[in-house]
Formats: structure tokens, C-alpha cells, sequence
């Protein structure tokens, strides 16, 4: 029986609730903790993390269950805890601060506050004994304890000068004046590619050294700019990337989905946490890889992830779970190694053959144990054990069931189970892309399911207002920008994958929410929080693409699309100003542009206007959807549709016909894939 309950027991935050019978007087984010600081003139700790955090567990385990260490804390402070999930929008805030102050940041993330909720003072990770460089977690505590008692003027003085530092970081990079016939000139994209290429690790794949994220927007402009310009080397680059990914131990060989990133620079050792937009964004830009190239593996893969998601990730309810934790039994990846002789029992007679193929050795790949990898290519494997490729697919299958059978006897790691918003968008966007790359009908009827369910549980049918998290039948916290635009974009796929137009109404609908709530006017950009949200001491503004895309490309993006699909002239010229005034930072660093990258190029190259009008448009509409059209928008319907511009005043026929449009002058409708695909080559010569 738990000896201590904490203020966090009533919350259903998965993260929250694993602190709430630490001996640490724990209080969520609110107006009882703020108030309570104000009013016992005391310094708040905000300690911040999520559930899949291994480094989080650990400083839970050594700190905060120690009796001493939280006796300091709870004498001293108003410790607050937060799932930085939840509350994105004070991390950003928090970690920015904390960024300022040290260079870098992470989680956990533990910030000191004054009374008044300004940061003066913060870290990561802190040891409870001193060690790598660190001081240990107590004499932080007491440190800062006595500099708020004996120096208050000099923590106020810190704090003001951060807080004013973090409102100037907000318009870091924008230009209001830009030119936008120097940014949207035709070389720009070959200029952002060369930037690009200098950070390609052309060995092993991915930018950058390790510790190496899959950074998928980056790959998308390369699979994009080889469609425009038949560049070899970013095709190349691009695929490396996600070959050598799906080859190694950062992709689950046995059971599908991707970890989080890898500790390595050959993708061996991932952090083993499994997160939902991970492979939300993973799946988008394979299901783009395949329509390009036509790879059988890009499919599996895209099976074997979307069935990992539906298995492990999915609610009855239709809604996508947050993510699964990195650690099981006290141990970061248990779950998912094995032991050469584990491996043996398990597979029986074809181990010898699997054990090759997946790098499986009685010495271990990693800290003595194994991880699944592939080191040498299906196809050549097959050839060097003299087996076809069908037996070798087929045992290697066997054996992989055997051992997932196996692995699902062990203990779970723990599941996040609360239902993101703009996580739910960005794989129902996935859901859409995969449909239309595979073909596969299931993957539509999970986006109509899963859109159903966001509708349903998510919006306040009163206000047009969205929340940002669903749990046990609740919806939690006002939705912040990024969820809003996620959404948005995934009614635009969903448009196109059902061509139903009812969701693209939805989507303007919500754009106008967008904009009455959370622009700000001087500059076009939007702010993280809405207007109504008060517990904030910034209302910051995201541009850059980390590791979910920032909410103001992605609306950059929405408000360029939807101008073309549904006649509006001012969002386009919002879409490009808001690019032009981050033009600049976009051309000369495009790794933490992604999705702003992709948007100047498609709008350099333009757009093709794709409409499939009259009876029977399913078959045409399924075979255009499989074509890789990175820059296009596409509709379509059983008649002329008077409401949409790219379907009105279109001829009626017996059967369907393709119209393709530039600014909505269309050419002579087609009426079969290859002649439509003879306008389309045409039309890129033409560029």
C-alpha cells in the first residue's frame, strides 16, 4: 500500500499519476499551486516529463521518492508536476528558458519559478550525488533556496531579464519587409537542397551525428525536389535515409513501428520509446517513397507499422493512444532484446538462418544482449544462402511470429494511454496517405473512424472550440495551435482519399477559428495558445519543425492549399507572406525548416489542380492516388459542383473525366490514367 498520495492522484495523465504517492508534495499546474506560491511567498518547482521518459524514471527513482530530498523539497518550494504532453505549451516556454540560461535542454526538465511563475533558474537531469559535471539534486535545492532568502533582488532582476528575453526570442528570424521575388525564385530550392546535403550522412543515412532522429520532413523535400528536378543524389540520400532506418534497430523487426530515434549513428540502439506522431509522420513520408518508387519493403513497412499501431496504439473508441514507454521491468528496452540462446528456443530450426539475417549473435549486438538488424539487403542475403526469396520471406515471417508470440508473454511496457489531438491529426493523415499509396481500403475507413471520434469527443459543439487531450470519457485542456492545424490537415487528405467535400467545409471552418483566435495581427503568424488562455506569461510563436512539424507551417501549408480548393485569394497571400517573412532562416538552415521548405519549393514549381468529375470517378480517382504527385491538389465528384471552383462549371459525360489545372485554367479533360499521366509529363517539361 502506497505510503504517500499527492495532489496528482485525481489526475488521469499517465506520467502524473507514476508521481502521485511520491513522498514529494506534488501539485498539478493550476490556480491552486499558483495561489498557494503567491500567498507563502514561496519559489515553484516545475518539474516536467512525460511517461515514455527513461531519464524521467530515473530521477524519480533516486530523488523523488527519497524521503530526505522531498522533505527539502515540499519545506522549501510548491513543486508542481507536468506531462509536457499535456501542456506543451509550457514546456516550449520552460525549455526556452532553460535553453537560454544553460545551452540545452531536455527532459526532465526542472525549473525554478518566482511567486509570479517568471523562470530564474533551471536544468535537466540532476544526479542525487554529484557527478558528470552535475551538482547533485540537493544542492541545487539548497542553492536556490538561499538565493531566493538572501538575494531575492538579484532571482527578481533574472527572472525579468529572461521573461523579456523569451518575448523577443518570439519574432527571432521573421522579416517583415522580405522580398518575395528573391525567395520564390526558381534556384531556391537547389539552394536549400545544397544546405541540406551538407549535414547528409551519406554512409548510414539520416543529418547530422548521433544521437539521429529520423527527421522525415527533410526526407519528403528530397523525395520532392528529385520529382522536380530528377536530382539522383537527393533521391539517393533520401532513400538511404529510410532504408538504412528500416533496416536497423530503430524500426521493431519483429512486431513493426519505429523507436523514437537512435543513440547510434547506425540506427542500431534506438530509445526504445515508441511514440504515436512518430509513426504517424514515418508512415506519411514512406507512403510517399513507395508511390515514387514503387519498393515492395516501403510497403511492408507501411503494413507492419500501421498493424503495430492498430494493435498496441489503438482505443476501442477509434482514437490513437500517446505512446508506449521506453523501459519495462525497471530496464530501458527489456522488452524488445533477446539472448542468443532465447532467440535459439524460441525459432528452433531456422534459427541458424534467422539469427544470421537479423544479426543476432551469443555475444550480443548491444550491452551483451541483441537487438533485431538487418546488415546485409534481403535480396542479397537470399542470393549469398543460395534460398529464393520467397523461402526466405516465408521463414523469416515464421520465425518473426514465433517470436512476437514470445515477447507478448513478457511485461508490457507501460502505455500513455491519453488521446492526443493533433497526434490523432497527424495519423489520420498517415492513415490517408497510406490508403492512397497502397490502395488498401482499411486505411481510409480508420481515417473516417478515427475523424468521427475526434469530432465527437474533442470539439465543444457550442463554442467551435477543440481540446487538446481525451482520457476516461473527459476532454482536457484548451487545444493549442498545433492540434488546430494538424486537424485541418488531415480533413484536406481525408477530402481527397473519400471525395467528400463536407470535409473540407469543416476544415475552412475551422481556419476561421484559427484566425479569430490565435493570429497575431502585426505579423500573419499564429500564436501557440488562443486568446482565452490566461495561465501563460508569454503567448509564444512556434516556427521551427522539430519533432512533430511547428503548427505555423503546417497552417502556412493548410491556408496555401485551401486557397486553391476553395477560391480564397487572401489565405494564399497570407501563406506567402508568412513564408517571406521567414524566408531567409528557411534557405539557410531547411533541417529545422522541413515543412517550410517543402511549402516554398511546391509553391516555386506550382500546383497541379486535379479534378475526377462524373459517375464511376472512384476507379480514375484510386489510380491518380497511387501516382506519385507530391504538389497537386485533388477532388472530385459524381457531377459539376457549383460550391467548389475546381468542380464547377464542369461538362457532364457517361462516364468520368480527368481535369488538370493550373490557377483554374484546365486543359481538355481526359478520360484514362495514361492520358492524364502524357499531361502531367508534358506539363513538367513546360517547367
Amino acid at each position: 500500500m502506497a505510503v504517500h498520495t499527492n495532489h496528482l492522484i485525481q489526475e488521469t495523465s499517465p506520467y502524473l499519476l507514476q508521481h502521485a504517492h511520491n513522498p514529494v508534495n506534488w501539485y498539478p499546474w493550476g490556480d491552486e499551486a499558483l495561489q498557494k506560491a503567491r500567498e507563502e511567498n514561496k519559489p515553484i518547482l516545475v518539474s516536467i516529463g512525460y511517461a515514455a521518459c527513461h531519464w524521467c524514471h530515473v530521477m524519480e527513482r533516486e530523488s523523488f521518492e527519497d524521503e530526505a530530498t522531498a522533505r527539502i523539497m515540499n519545506d522549501h518550494f510548491i513543486n508542481i508536476k507536468i506531462d509536457r504532453e499535456e501542456r506543451p505549451d509550457l514546456d516550449h516556454i520552460y525549455m526556452d528558458a532553460v535553453q537560454a540560461m544553460t545551452g540545452s535542454g531536455g527532459w526532465p526538465l526542472n525549473v525554478f519559478l518566482t511567486p509570479d511563475a517568471r523562470p530564474f533558474y533551471g536544468g535537466t537531469y540532476f544526479p542525487p550525488k554529484k557527478a558528470f559535471n552535475r551538482p547533485s539534486w540537493q544542492e541545487v535545492l539548497l542553492s536556490v533556496k538561499q538565493a531566493f532568502e538572501e538575494r531575492r533582488h538579484e532571482i527578481d532582476a533574472q527572472a525579468e531579464n529572461l521573461t523579456a528575453h523569451l518575448v523577443q526570442s518570439n519574432s527571432f528570424g521573421l522579416q517583415k519587409d522580405s522580398d518575395q521575388n528573391d525567395l520564390f525564385r526558381k534556384d531556391k530550392p537547389d539552394e536549400i537542397f545544397q544546405h541540406i546535403m551538407k549535414s547528409a550522412d551519406r554512409e548510414w543515412g539520416g543529418f547530422g551525428r548521433a544521437p539521429k532522429f529520423p527527421q522525415t520532413f527533410i526526407i519528403q523535400y528530397l523525395l520532392r525536389y528529385h520529382y522536380v528536378t530528377g536530382n539522383k543524389e537527393a533521391l539517393q540520400q533520401a532513400l538511404l535515409s529510410l532504408d538504412k532506418m528500416i533496416a536497423g534497430g530503430i524500426y521493431d523487426q519483429a512486431g513493426g513501428g519505429f523507436a523514437r530515434y537512435s543513440t547510434d549513428t547506425e540506427w542500431l540502439a534506438p530509445h526504445f520509446e515508441k511514440m504515436l506522431y512518430d509513426n504517424a509522420l514515418l508512415v506519411s513520408v514512406l507512403s510517399e517513397a513507395f508511390q515514387l518508387t514503387g519498393h515492395t519493403r516501403y510497403r511492408q513497412v507501411i503494413e507492419e507499422t500501421m498493424q503495430f499501431v492498430k494493435r498496441e496504439l489503438l482505443h476501442p473508441q477509434m482514437g490513437f493512444y500517446a505512446a508506449l514507454d521506453a523501459d519495462s521491468e525497471g530496464e530501458e528496452g527489456k522488452f524488445y532484446t533477446w539472448s542468443y540462446e532465447e532467440v535459439k528456443k524460441v525459432v528452433q530450426d531456422d534459427a541458424p538462418l534467422f539469427c544470421q539475417y537479423y544479426d543476432i549473435n551469443p555475444k550480443g549486438n548491444w550491452e551483451g544482449k541483441n537487438i533485431l538488424r538487418v546488415k546485409v539487403p534481403f535480396e542479397e542475403f537470399a542470393v549469398q544462402h543460395n534460398i529464393s526469396a520467397e523461402q526466405l520471406a516465408a521463414l523469416l515471417n515464421k520465425a518473426k511470429e514465433k517470436l512476437l508470440a514470445e515477447r507478448n508473454k513478457r511485461e508490457r511496457p507501460l502505455l500513455d494511454d491519453k488521446i492526443i489531438l493533433g497526434w490523432n491529426a497527424l495519423m489520420n493523415t498517415a492513415c490517408s496517405k497510406a490508403c492512397m499509396a497502397t490502395g488498401n481500403g482499411e486505411y481510409k475507413k480508420l481515417a473516417i473512424d478515427n475523424m468521427t471520434f475526434l469530432l465527437d469527443k474533442f470539439r465543444d459543439g457550442n463554442t467551435g472550440r477543440f481540446f487538446h487531450t481525451w482520457k476516461n470519457g473527459q476532454a482536457k485542456y484548451p487545444a493549442f495551435l498545433d492540434d488546430y492545424a494538424f486537424l485541418i490537415e488531415a480533413l484536406i487528405h481525408l477530402q481527397e482519399v473519400t471525395a467528400d467535400q463536407n470535409w473540407l467545409i469543416m476544415a475552412a471552418d475551422i481556419v476561421h477559428y484559427v484566425t479569430g483566435h490565435f493570429s497575431e495581427p502585426d505579423t500573419g503568424f499564429f500564436y501557440y495558445t488562443g486568446k482565452e488562455q490566461q495561465d501563460v506569461i508569454i503567448r509564444k510563436k512556434e516556427v521551427y519543425d522539430g519533432a512533430v512539424p511547428s503548427g505555423n507551417s503546417i497552417m502556412a501549408y493548410n491556408l496555401y492549399r485551401l486557397s486553391i480548393l476553395l477560391d480564397r485569394p487572401d489565405w494564399k497571400a497570407r501563406s506567402m507572406d508568412m513564408l517571406s517573412s521567414i524566408g531567409v532562416a528557411v534557405s539557410r538552415y531547411p533541417v529545422s525548416f522541413g515543412i517550410w521548405s517543402s511549402l516554398l519549393q511546391e509553391i516555386v514549381a506550382g500546383t497541379f489542380e486535379i479534378a475526377v468529375v462524373g459517375a464511376g470517378y472512384e476507379k480514375l480517382m484510386k489510380k491518380i492516388s497511387h501516382v506519385y504527385l507530391p504538389h497537386r491538389v485533388l477532388t472530385a465528384a459524381s457531377a459539376s459542383h457549383p460550391g467548389f471552383p475546381l468542380l464547377s462549371n464542369k461538362a457532364l459525360s457517361d462516364y468520368p473525366l480527368i481535369y488538370l489545372c493550373k490557377d483554374y485554367v484546365c486543359q481538355q479533360p481526359v478520360d484514362s490514367i495514361e492520358r492524364f499521366m502524357s499531361l502531367i509529363n508534358r506539363e513538367k517539361i513546360t517547367d
